[in-house]
């Protein structure tokens, strides 16, 4: 192989990608009461959204350990190595990645490996693997794929819709009462990744259906010039939602292609039944 992507499970590989040496995600683990579940793709996502509905309590979850990348990067070596992680603002992926890339330094120091923080998760991810495939495939040089790619990380931007609150009631990430009076009053909260790989509060409205509109009116009038990206969409458990994402975009920006994934666990966890995460 000339190259090798290691994906943290935040992220999702494409379907007609996985299953390779070259395309390999790392597991993290998800905690639905008192159910440990690695995050491996075995789960149903709709098995996994009715876990996460009957749990009292909140679910969580816990990052890949440096061994876990250490292992992925060490076998099969190939030339050039690349890791995407979850945003390391938000998760400890990122640094278990670092430290899994130094280890297998110190025993081969001329190894040439790179760990992207892609500030984003789920189909973000994907499409920073997307881009290394791409700048590989044409010729770049390993320096080039870096450079380049950190690049398109710094201009993409991550949006979401939710349509359930309450994982992020359950995680602290919402008070209780601003959660409940949201419910209660059918707002939905569209978000934004900051530059930082943060999330925060873009706009809101009353509604689902409302709040895709305003998603993809702040999504296609942030995206500039986009011919030469692709457009990702993710969902959990709501593909026609998301097609309908995914066709209303492409009626406003120039995007080169698109790709519509279902999200896996870890993703299905935050974003919870009925979200909808658009990448450009």
């Amino acid at each position: 192989m000339d190259f090798k992507i290691v994906i943290d499970s935040g992220g999702e590989i494409p379907e007609d990608l996985r299953g390779t040496e070259q395309f390999v995600s790392v597991p993290l683990t998800l905690e639905v009461g008192s159910e440990q579940i690695i995050d491996d793709g075995h789960i149903s996502q709709r098995e996994l959204v009715a876990k996460i509905a009957a749990c009292p309590t909140s679910p969580k979850t816990a990052c890949p350990s440096p061994e876990a990348f250490y292992k992925e990067f060490s076998a099969n070596q190939a030339e050039h190595i690349y890791a995407v992680t979850l945003s390391a603002e938000l998760s400890g992926s990122y640094q278990s990645a670092v430290i899994g890339m130094n280890m297998l330094l110190e025993e081969h120091p001329d190894t040439k490996i790179h760990v992207f923080n892609s500030r984003s998760a789920s189909v973000g991810e994907t499409l920073v693997l997307l881009k290394i495939k791409e700048l590989e495939e044409s010729g770049c040089s390993f320096e080039e794929v870096i450079e380049r790619t950190e690049q398109y990380i710094s201009v993409k931007q991550t949006y979401f819709v939710l349509d359930n609150l309450e994982t992020l009631r359950k995680n602290g990430r919402l008070s209780g009462v601003k959660a409940l009076a949201a419910t209660m009053l059918k707002i939905k909260p569209i978000c934004i990744g900051n530059e930082n790989g943060q999330i925060e509060q873009l706009d809101q409205a009353r509604g689902m259906n409302k709040a895709i509109v305003k998603m993809v009116d702040h999504a296609a009038e942030r995206a500039g010039d986009a011919s030469g990206r692709i457009l990702g969409i993710s969902y959990v458990n709501c593909r026609d939602r998301a097609v309908m994402v995914r066709d209303a975009m492409l009626s406003r920006v120039d995007a080169k292609e698109s790709v519509v994934l279902q999200t896996g666990g870890l993703s299905t966890i935050y974003a919870n039944d009925g979200g909808v995460i658009v990448v450009i």
